[in-house]
């Protein structure tokens, strides 16, 4: 991933500290300004979206009286009632010992790129039986979310699916998947993930590529995820029914769980056979009924023989499967996948007059 450059200054004489400084911002992807003394501090103070103040200059810049401003740090080895009572009088929102505190640095510089701290709603769909379409209600879901102006990233959980790049044509787009990321662990830049995934529309996508990796470490799912809520405002997890550690950590991150089954009676079987694990790893678990081609169970009753909340349920579109064989995923609003879609962002609150 690239690195970016944010509004962030670190201000310090003491050399030895800036190297720390320095190896923290280059750990969150950020090129800081630097000033190595009071005065070029005090010409920028207001200039960053975030200041670092060394130990070393707390003092000579208490005796300025600065401007009070929010986003202003102290760090250093330095510790003693002088070192707080200067933070205080200069309004500085905490005090990091290092090496004690690299970590809750390290995440105040990586919330200064990001923008500051914000949690997606992320909904995780799983299929209760091999076509159940929860990789195509999933799609549908995030590109619904994307077209309301709700800032989207769609992940694709499944090494073993058919590929929801294939189903949005951007199987030859540059960017990143999901083998580039296997080292990941951590706090992961949310910019930089978002910046280097293909995107349809503004919407991001991370999937996988035609290498052998079929399974993520859970540190990589886990560091993965965290990044893209505090990016988005709403992340799509497709998910597969096999469990192991990553997938779970999928289920545990998601806000709710999504649950498609068909309704006929072999599917409803099947995924009777889910529920008991999904629980355990699931917070809010919900089923969408998907309505068969031919006569079969209804949304109420498939709900019922699950006893989960039914979310919504969704019809066949015939002519949808072949248009995502060509890499044309464009469901219709007023059809039924886009209807299902459209209900589930309004259930969860992300309604179309809502959109920044």
């Amino acid at each position: 991933m690239d690195t970016s450059s944010t509004s962030v200054l670190l201000a310090t004489t003491d050399d030895v500290l800036l190297d720390d400084l320095l190896r923290l911002a280059a750990a969150a992807s950020i090129t800081p300004l630097v000033e190595h003394d009071l005065l070029g501090l005090r010409r920028n103070w207001h200039a960053a979206s975030l200041v670092v103040v060394g130990h070393d200059l707390t003092e000579p810049l208490a005796r300025t009286q600065p401007v009070r401003r929010s986003g202003v740090v102290v760090a250093g080895f330095a510790d003693g009632d002088d070192v707080y009572r200067c933070a205080f009088d200069i309004g500085a929102e905490a005090v990091f010992r290092l090496p004690t505190d690299e970590s809750a640095l390290g995440d105040k510089l990586a919330d200064a790129l990001d923008g500051g701290v914000r949690t997606a709603l992320t909904l995780a769909f799983v299929g209760g039986c091999g076509g159940a379409g929860a990789t195509t209600l999933a799609s549908a879901v995030a590109v619904f979310g994307n077209r309301r102006g709700f800032r989207t990233m769609l992940i694709d959980g499944d090494p073993l699916g058919g590929g929801i790049e294939l189903a949005l044509g951007i199987e030859h787009d540059v960017g990143d998947r999901w083998p580039k990321l296997l080292n990941a662990s951590g706090r992961v830049s949310a910019a930089a993930l978002r910046s280097a995934l293909p995107s349809v529309d503004g919407l991001a996508v991370l999937s996988w590529d035609r290498s052998d990796v079929t399974v993520l470490p859970p540190e990589t799912m886990s560091s993965v995820l965290s990044a893209a809520q505090r990016s988005s405002d709403l992340v799509v997890v497709d998910l597969p029914r096999r469990a192991d550690p990553a997938v779970e950590e999928g289920f545990v991150r998601a806000g709710a769980t999504l649950l498609v089954v068909p309704c006929d009676v072999r599917s409803v079987a099947a995924a009777n056979r889910l529920v008991g694990p999904l629980r355990d790893v699931a917070g809010d678990l919900r089923v969408v009924a998907r309505d068969p081609r031919v006569n079969g169970l209804s949304a109420a009753d498939v709900a019922t023989h699950l006893s989960l909340p039914l979310a919504t349920k969704v019809g066949y579109e015939r002519d949808l499967p072949a248009a995502m064989d060509q890499g044309r995923f464009d469901p219709r609003p007023r059809g039924p996948l886009g209807r299902a879609a459209s209900e589930l962002l309004d259930l969860f609150g992300l309604y179309a007059s809502a959109a920044a």
